[in-house]
C-alpha cells in the first residue's frame, strides 16, 4: 500500500534541467487557468473540445477529481510540466489508458503554453516520463498520436525515440470534429535514458 501511496503523489524530476513534473493539485489552479486561458487560440487546434466551465474553478475541480479517480484506479497519470526556480506552470503530460498484463502499455499526451512552445521544455520532459513509464510502473510500451499536420508534435516524437506506426482513421476527437492521426511508438528496449 506504501508503494503505491507514493506512486500515486510521485513528483518526476527532469533531469539536466530545471524541471518537474508534478501531480495536479489545487494550488496550480491560478496557474494553470492563466497559461491555458493565454493560450487559447494556441491549443485549441490539437486538443479535444473543452467544456464551457473548462477554464472556471469548478471546471478544475471536475478536472483534478478526474485526474484522481484515474490515479486510483491504475488508468492514468497526469502531470503538470513546472520550472522549479520560477514555479512557473508551462504545460502537462499524461500517461492514459494504463493497460498491464498481456499489454503492459499507456498513451502518451502532452500540451504546452503558447510563451514556452518551442523552447525544447517537452523534449527534456518526455524522456522523464518514459523512464518513469518504462522503470516506475514497468510497462513495455507507450504509444503516442498526433494529427499529420502537427509538425512540432512529430518531431518532438522522433527526436524522443518514438517509431511512426502508421495512420489511425478519424483516431479522437480534436476541436469538435474526429480527426485522422499518425500513431507513434517507443518500446522499454528502445529507450536509452
Amino acid at each position: 500500500m506504501r508503494l503505491l501511496t507514493r506512486l500515486l503523489r510521485q513528483a518526476i524530476d527532469v533531469p539536466n534541467s530545471d524541471l518537474v513534473l508534478e501531480p495536479p493539485n489545487s494550488g496550480h489552479y491560478e496557474r494553470w487557468v492563466k497559461v491555458r486561458n493565454e493560450s487559447q487560440e494556441f491549443l485549441r487546434p490539437w486538443e479535444p473540445s473543452w467544456a464551457d466551465d473548462d477554464l472556471t474553478a469548478v471546471g478544475f475541480k471536475r478536472r483534478l477529481s478526474a485526474y484522481q479517480r484515474h490515479r486510483q484506479s491504475g488508468w492514468g497519470r497526469t502531470f503538470f510540466l513546472l520550472n522549479k526556480e520560477t514555479n512557473a506552470l508551462l504545460g502537462g503530460a499524461s500517461l492514459t489508458r494504463i493497460r498491464y498484463e498481456n499489454s503492459q502499455s499507456a498513451t502518451l499526451g502532452y500540451w504546452m503554453g503558447m510563451h514556452e512552445a518551442g523552447k525544447g521544455h517537452m523534449r527534456k520532459a518526455v524522456p522523464a516520463i518514459l523512464s518513469y513509464a518504462f522503470h516506475s510502473l514497468r510497462l513495455e510500451r507507450v504509444e503516442a498520436a498526433t494529427l499529420p499536420s502537427n509538425e512540432r508534435s512529430k518531431h518532438l516524437l522522433t527526436n524522443c525515440g518514438f517509431v511512426e506506426e502508421g495512420y489511425v482513421r478519424e483516431y479522437l476527437e480534436i476541436n469538435g470534429k474526429r480527426e485522422d492521426h499518425l500513431l507513434f511508438s517507443i518500446l522499454k528496449s528502445d529507450f536509452q535514458d
